[in-house]
């Protein structure tokens, strides 16, 4: 059923919402002094590309650094991904097929806010956070 699911996530949603967030890590490798975040961007790419059966936890180790890293990301790309869900996400649910796709894009919304101090894990390992 996931691969399903996913499959049909990347033909409605996913690819597009993936180059946001590949045009958002080249512009920060571009900037160097940004390449963290442009780490974090491709690590998301790749998330929301094939999203079902993998989540996110908050990481252990997260700190101060993180917290200062994820308002910088906020103020120059969070707020453009994060809509780019939002519009998204509204536009799915305007069909009955594409519900669960629209509350998909609006589960992406943090992770588009906030990237950094999260871990992507596999939905089946939960269990060992």
């Amino acid at each position: 059923m996931r691969t399903l699911l996913n499959i049909l996530w990347l033909v409605l949603a996913g690819f597009w919402m993936a180059m946001g967030y590949v045009f958002a890590g080249i512009i920060c490798f571009i900037l160097i002094i940004t390449i963290p975040f442009g780490i974090a961007s491709f690590r998301i790419a790749a998330y929301v590309l094939w999203p079902f059966g993998r989540t996110t936890v908050p990481r252990r180790d997260a700190g101060v650094g993180s917290f200062v890293g994820n308002v910088i990301w906020v103020i120059f790309a969070g707020w453009w991904l994060a809509l780019g869900h939002l519009v998204t996400g509204v536009l799915l649910c305007l069909t009955i097929i594409g519900i669960p796709f629209g509350i998909a894009n609006f589960k992406l919304i943090p992770i588009s806010l906030a990237p950094l101090g999260v871990e992507i894990v596999p939905s089946d390992d939960l269990a060992a956070f």
